[in-house]
Protein backbone atom coordinates (compact mmCIF):
# COMPACT_ATOMS: atom_id res chain seq x y z
CA UNK A 1 0.00 0.00 0.00
CA UNK A 2 2.68 2.48 0.52
CA UNK A 3 4.76 1.41 -2.30
CA UNK A 4 1.21 2.19 -4.13
CA UNK A 5 0.98 5.43 -3.11
CA UNK A 6 -2.50 4.88 -1.05
CA UNK A 7 -3.91 7.20 1.41
CA UNK A 8 -4.06 4.72 4.31
CA UNK A 9 -5.02 7.09 6.83
CA UNK A 10 -8.37 7.71 5.20
CA UNK A 11 -9.76 3.95 4.96
CA UNK A 12 -12.57 3.81 7.45
CA UNK A 13 -13.74 0.51 6.57
CA UNK A 14 -11.75 -2.95 5.46
CA UNK A 15 -13.92 -5.71 3.79
CA UNK A 16 -12.66 -9.67 4.07
CA UNK A 17 -13.32 -11.78 2.27
CA UNK A 18 -12.40 -15.20 4.66
CA UNK A 19 -9.79 -16.41 6.85
CA UNK A 20 -7.46 -17.82 4.49
CA UNK A 21 -4.15 -15.99 5.85
CA UNK A 22 -3.30 -14.73 2.28
CA UNK A 23 -6.49 -12.48 3.05
CA UNK A 24 -6.21 -11.42 5.87
CA UNK A 25 -2.41 -12.02 7.56
CA UNK A 26 -1.44 -8.58 6.07
CA UNK A 27 -4.02 -6.93 8.33
CA UNK A 28 -2.24 -6.99 11.47
CA UNK A 29 0.72 -5.10 10.09
CA UNK A 30 -1.43 -2.10 8.77
CA UNK A 31 -3.42 -2.17 12.41
CA UNK A 32 -0.20 -1.73 14.52
CA UNK A 33 0.88 0.95 11.83
CA UNK A 34 -2.29 3.05 12.52
CA UNK A 35 -1.76 2.64 16.14
CA UNK A 36 1.96 4.05 15.72
CA UNK A 37 0.71 6.44 13.23
CA UNK A 38 -1.59 7.82 16.69
CA UNK A 39 -5.30 6.94 14.37
CA UNK A 40 -7.62 7.80 16.74
CA UNK A 41 -10.92 8.15 14.10
CA UNK A 42 -12.78 4.44 14.07
CA UNK A 43 -11.57 1.51 11.67
CA UNK A 44 -14.34 -0.97 11.06
CA UNK A 45 -13.93 -4.36 10.08
CA UNK A 46 -16.26 -6.64 8.54
CA UNK A 47 -15.48 -10.29 7.87
CA UNK A 48 -16.84 -13.90 8.68
CA UNK A 49 -17.07 -15.17 11.85
CA UNK A 50 -13.27 -15.65 13.89
CA UNK A 51 -11.32 -12.28 12.69
CA UNK A 52 -12.20 -9.99 16.08
CA UNK A 53 -10.33 -12.93 18.52
CA UNK A 54 -7.73 -13.19 16.31
CA UNK A 55 -7.25 -9.50 16.29
CA UNK A 56 -7.81 -9.67 19.58
CA UNK A 57 -5.01 -12.21 20.40
CA UNK A 58 -2.10 -10.15 18.43
CA UNK A 59 -2.77 -6.74 20.36
CA UNK A 60 -3.18 -9.08 23.89
CA UNK A 61 -0.07 -10.56 23.47
CA UNK A 62 2.50 -7.39 21.94
CA UNK A 63 0.99 -5.82 25.18
CA UNK A 64 -0.63 -2.76 23.09
CA UNK A 65 -3.55 -1.62 23.14
CA UNK A 66 -4.84 0.45 19.97
CA UNK A 67 -5.00 3.64 19.97
CA UNK A 68 -8.57 3.98 18.32
CA UNK A 69 -11.72 2.20 18.31
CA UNK A 70 -12.71 -1.27 15.84
CA UNK A 71 -16.04 -1.92 15.08
CA UNK A 72 -16.55 -5.69 14.03
CA UNK A 73 -19.58 -6.59 12.24
CA UNK A 74 -19.85 -10.71 11.37
CA UNK A 75 -20.45 -12.26 8.05
CA UNK A 76 -23.98 -13.99 8.36
CA UNK A 77 -24.75 -16.62 6.11
CA UNK A 78 -26.40 -15.54 2.71
CA UNK A 79 -26.94 -12.17 1.39
CA UNK A 80 -26.05 -9.47 3.81
CA UNK A 81 -26.29 -5.64 3.22
CA UNK A 82 -22.53 -4.89 5.40
CA UNK A 83 -22.46 -1.15 4.52
CA UNK A 84 -24.89 1.94 3.20
CA UNK A 85 -24.32 5.92 3.11
CA UNK A 86 -25.89 8.30 0.63
CA UNK A 87 -23.59 7.17 -2.17
CA UNK A 88 -23.23 3.35 -1.99
CA UNK A 89 -24.22 0.51 -1.34
CA UNK A 90 -21.93 -3.14 -0.59
CA UNK A 91 -24.06 -6.48 -0.13
CA UNK A 92 -22.13 -9.59 0.20
CA UNK A 93 -21.77 -12.34 -2.22
CA UNK A 94 -21.58 -15.58 -0.95
CA UNK A 95 -18.68 -17.96 -2.27
CA UNK A 96 -18.41 -21.99 -2.70
CA UNK A 97 -15.13 -22.18 -0.87
CA UNK A 98 -13.42 -24.47 1.79
CA UNK A 99 -14.10 -21.71 4.42
CA UNK A 100 -17.11 -19.35 4.47
CA UNK A 101 -16.28 -17.22 1.96
CA UNK A 102 -18.29 -14.10 0.30
CA UNK A 103 -17.50 -11.45 -1.95
CA UNK A 104 -18.51 -8.02 -1.90
CA UNK A 105 -21.07 -5.61 -4.64
CA UNK A 106 -20.39 -2.23 -3.94
CA UNK A 107 -23.43 -0.26 -6.17
CA UNK A 108 -23.89 3.46 -6.18
CA UNK A 109 -27.54 4.66 -5.54
CA UNK A 110 -28.51 7.31 -8.05
CA UNK A 111 -27.57 10.65 -7.62
CA UNK A 112 -29.79 13.62 -8.02
CA UNK A 113 -29.99 16.09 -10.96
CA UNK A 114 -27.40 18.61 -11.29
CA UNK A 115 -28.73 22.31 -12.37
CA UNK A 116 -26.34 24.42 -14.57
CA UNK A 117 -24.57 27.17 -13.25
CA UNK A 118 -25.72 29.31 -16.00
CA UNK A 119 -29.55 28.86 -15.38
CA UNK A 120 -28.59 29.72 -11.68
CA UNK A 121 -27.55 33.44 -12.72
CA UNK A 122 -30.11 33.13 -15.84
CA UNK A 123 -33.14 32.36 -13.79
CA UNK A 124 -31.87 33.62 -10.28
CA UNK A 125 -32.64 30.43 -8.97
CA UNK A 126 -32.44 31.69 -4.46
CA UNK A 127 -30.01 28.94 -2.87
CA UNK A 128 -33.01 27.68 -0.80
CA UNK A 129 -35.04 26.02 -4.01
CA UNK A 130 -31.42 24.09 -5.50
CA UNK A 131 -32.57 20.92 -3.35
CA UNK A 132 -36.29 20.47 -4.59
CA UNK A 133 -34.73 20.89 -7.94
CA UNK A 134 -32.12 18.40 -7.63
CA UNK A 135 -34.62 16.00 -7.11
CA UNK A 136 -36.74 17.08 -9.92
CA UNK A 137 -38.98 19.95 -9.21
CA UNK A 138 -39.45 22.70 -11.86
CA UNK A 139 -38.87 26.15 -10.67
CA UNK A 140 -41.26 29.12 -10.36
CA UNK A 141 -40.18 32.51 -10.83
CA UNK A 142 -40.86 35.23 -8.92
CA UNK A 143 -43.14 36.27 -11.75
CA UNK A 144 -45.42 33.09 -11.78
CA UNK A 145 -42.65 31.69 -14.77
CA UNK A 146 -42.85 28.01 -14.41
CA UNK A 147 -38.94 26.86 -15.77
CA UNK A 148 -39.20 22.90 -16.97
CA UNK A 149 -36.44 21.30 -14.38
CA UNK A 150 -34.91 19.59 -17.65
CA UNK A 151 -34.37 23.09 -18.79
CA UNK A 152 -32.14 24.16 -16.12
CA UNK A 153 -30.77 20.82 -14.54
CA UNK A 154 -28.79 17.88 -16.58
CA UNK A 155 -28.92 13.77 -15.76
CA UNK A 156 -27.18 13.24 -12.76
CA UNK A 157 -24.01 10.35 -13.20
CA UNK A 158 -25.33 6.84 -14.17
CA UNK A 159 -24.63 4.70 -10.96
CA UNK A 160 -21.83 1.88 -11.39
CA UNK A 161 -21.80 -1.59 -9.75
CA UNK A 162 -18.75 -3.47 -9.06
CA UNK A 163 -18.47 -6.97 -7.94
CA UNK A 164 -15.31 -8.55 -6.14
CA UNK A 165 -15.70 -12.17 -6.40
CA UNK A 166 -13.11 -13.95 -4.06
CA UNK A 167 -11.71 -17.62 -3.38
CA UNK A 168 -14.85 -19.70 -4.84
CA UNK A 169 -15.08 -22.95 -7.23
CA UNK A 170 -17.47 -22.53 -10.16
CA UNK A 171 -20.83 -21.78 -8.86
CA UNK A 172 -23.71 -20.25 -10.35
CA UNK A 173 -25.64 -19.34 -7.73
CA UNK A 174 -24.77 -15.46 -7.90
CA UNK A 175 -24.98 -14.64 -11.06
CA UNK A 176 -28.42 -13.16 -10.84
CA UNK A 177 -26.98 -10.66 -7.89
CA UNK A 178 -24.08 -9.30 -10.07
CA UNK A 179 -26.09 -9.35 -13.85
CA UNK A 180 -24.82 -6.39 -15.56
CA UNK A 181 -22.12 -4.84 -13.02
CA UNK A 182 -19.71 -2.33 -14.80
CA UNK A 183 -17.14 -4.32 -13.56
CA UNK A 184 -16.20 -8.05 -12.20
CA UNK A 185 -13.45 -8.85 -10.24
CA UNK A 186 -13.24 -12.51 -10.70
CA UNK A 187 -10.29 -15.59 -9.30
CA UNK A 188 -9.03 -17.23 -11.95
CA UNK A 189 -6.68 -19.22 -9.97
CA UNK A 190 -5.88 -21.68 -12.57
CA UNK A 191 -5.48 -21.92 -16.48
CA UNK A 192 -7.74 -24.70 -18.09
CA UNK A 193 -5.57 -27.26 -18.52
CA UNK A 194 -5.82 -27.67 -14.33
CA UNK A 195 -9.50 -27.60 -13.83
CA UNK A 196 -9.38 -31.03 -11.95
CA UNK A 197 -7.02 -29.02 -9.50
CA UNK A 198 -9.37 -26.12 -9.44
CA UNK A 199 -11.91 -28.34 -8.27
CA UNK A 200 -10.16 -29.69 -5.45
CA UNK A 201 -9.11 -26.77 -4.17
CA UNK A 202 -12.23 -25.03 -5.08
CA UNK A 203 -10.94 -22.49 -7.01
CA UNK A 204 -11.84 -21.48 -10.45
CA UNK A 205 -9.82 -21.29 -14.02
CA UNK A 206 -9.49 -18.82 -16.60
CA UNK A 207 -12.69 -20.28 -18.56
CA UNK A 208 -15.02 -20.10 -15.20
CA UNK A 209 -14.28 -17.34 -14.85
CA UNK A 210 -15.32 -16.03 -18.16
CA UNK A 211 -18.27 -18.32 -18.30
CA UNK A 212 -19.31 -16.47 -15.49
CA UNK A 213 -18.87 -12.77 -16.90
CA UNK A 214 -20.03 -13.98 -20.27
CA UNK A 215 -23.58 -15.37 -18.51
CA UNK A 216 -23.94 -12.28 -16.11
CA UNK A 217 -23.53 -9.95 -18.84
CA UNK A 218 -21.01 -7.63 -17.07
CA UNK A 219 -19.28 -5.30 -18.75
CA UNK A 220 -15.88 -6.14 -17.99
CA UNK A 221 -13.63 -8.71 -16.36
CA UNK A 222 -10.88 -8.64 -14.16
CA UNK A 223 -8.72 -11.71 -13.36
CA UNK A 224 -6.52 -12.42 -10.75
CA UNK A 225 -5.78 -14.60 -7.60
CA UNK A 226 -3.32 -16.47 -10.41
CA UNK A 227 -1.02 -19.59 -8.48
CA UNK A 228 2.13 -19.01 -7.66
CA UNK A 229 3.47 -21.64 -10.74
CA UNK A 230 2.71 -19.05 -12.90
CA UNK A 231 5.34 -16.81 -14.05
CA UNK A 232 3.83 -15.79 -17.54
CA UNK A 233 0.07 -15.12 -17.55
CA UNK A 234 -0.15 -14.74 -21.02
CA UNK A 235 -2.39 -17.75 -20.97
CA UNK A 236 -4.92 -16.68 -18.91
CA UNK A 237 -5.65 -13.28 -21.51
CA UNK A 238 -5.33 -15.57 -24.52
CA UNK A 239 -7.93 -17.96 -22.62
CA UNK A 240 -10.46 -15.71 -20.60
CA UNK A 241 -10.66 -13.54 -23.77
CA UNK A 242 -11.92 -16.43 -25.93
CA UNK A 243 -15.37 -16.88 -24.15
CA UNK A 244 -15.44 -13.20 -23.01
CA UNK A 245 -13.60 -10.71 -24.98
CA UNK A 246 -13.45 -7.69 -22.49
CA UNK A 247 -11.12 -9.34 -20.12
CA UNK A 248 -8.48 -7.59 -18.20
CA UNK A 249 -5.19 -9.20 -16.31
CA UNK A 250 -5.24 -8.11 -13.20
CA UNK A 251 -1.74 -6.91 -11.84
CA UNK A 252 -0.33 -5.54 -8.45
CA UNK A 253 -0.67 -1.34 -8.64
CA UNK A 254 -3.34 -1.86 -11.46
CA UNK A 255 -5.77 1.06 -11.96
CA UNK A 256 -9.05 0.10 -13.68
CA UNK A 257 -11.39 3.17 -14.67
CA UNK A 258 -15.13 2.06 -14.17
CA UNK A 259 -17.48 3.80 -16.60
CA UNK A 260 -21.16 2.37 -16.83
CA UNK A 261 -20.39 3.43 -20.81
CA UNK A 262 -18.20 0.45 -20.99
Amino acid sequence: MRRGKMPVMKIDHIFISHLHGDHYLGLMGLLFSYHLMGREKTLFITSPPGLKEIIDLQFRTSGHQPSYPITYQTIEKGQQRVYEDRNLTVDTIEMVHRLPCYGFLFREKKGTRNIQKDAIYKYQIPVGKMDEIKKGSDFVADTGTVIPNHKITLDPPVPRAYAFCSDTGYTESYLEQIRGVDLLYHEATFLQDKTDKAREKMHCTTIDAATIARKAEVKKLLLGHYSARYKDLTGFGYEAKSVFPNTLIGAEFMEVEVRPED
